[in-house]
């Protein structure tokens, strides 16, 4: 997750400095193992779906009366997946979209299902929409499955020597800040297996 995390910070930074010169819209969403249970395909593409609008200039009709019917429901129910869906296609047809997802191995299997099957549907209607996925290798098959023809695949695997190059900048920090934070053997033992338990993700 470390590694994940990092390459989509850098692809995210990356994709919004562009997006201001572009007239572009960025959106992203962090998948966290421990918070699964709130991550549902309507929670998840509703949250992409505000950062979309938050940077249009002005907020389609179309998805101004569906939150505004929405709202006239006995309890204000939230909106429905096939309307997070449908406002998705609205929004990414009007101005080009990023997607960027990181983590998605850890959303649970029946909500990742649908929620690949749901970026799907937006990308047929939006062909310049472009989503960043990353997440461990065994979701590579489904995702290849759920969008089919619209997938590349790229393979990155931390090397042992920039990892350990790392925790070394890391600790040098550390180090700095306060002298007597470690001592030698918790320094080994933290350059001994972080570099290995990373590797075997």
């Amino acid at each position: 997750m470390l590694i994940s995390c990092g390459v989509s910070s850098l692809v995210i930074d990356s994709l919004c400095d562009r997006a201001r010169q572009q007239n572009a819209a960025v959106a992203c969403f962090y998948f966290d193992f421990a918070a699964q249970n709130e991550q549902s395909s309507e929670s998840v593409l509703g949250a992409l779906l505000k950062q979309v609008v938050r940077g249009l200039e002005e907020v389609p009709g179309e998805i101004a009366r569906a939150y505004e019917d929405q709202e006239k429901v006995i309890g204000g129910r939230g909106l429905q997946l096939a309307d997070i869906v449908k406002m998705l296609q609205i929004t990414s047809s009007r101005k080009r979209t990023f997607v960027c997802m990181d983590g998605l191995d850890e959303c649970v299997p029946g909500n990742r299902a649908k929620l690949l099957d749901s970026l799907s549907k937006i990308l047929e209607e939006s062909p310049g929409t472009r989503v960043f996925v990353t997440g461990r290798p065994q979701i590579r098959p489904e995702l290849r499955r759920r969008l089919a023809g619209k997938v590349t695949s790229l393979s990155i695997s931390p090397k042992r020597d920039d990892i350990i190059g790392y925790i070394h900048a890391r600790l040098a920090e550390d180090k700095v800040t306060d002298p007597n934070i470690m001592d030698s053997s918790l320094r080994e033992d933290i350059l001994r297996k972080i570099p290995k338990d990373i590797s075997e993700m």
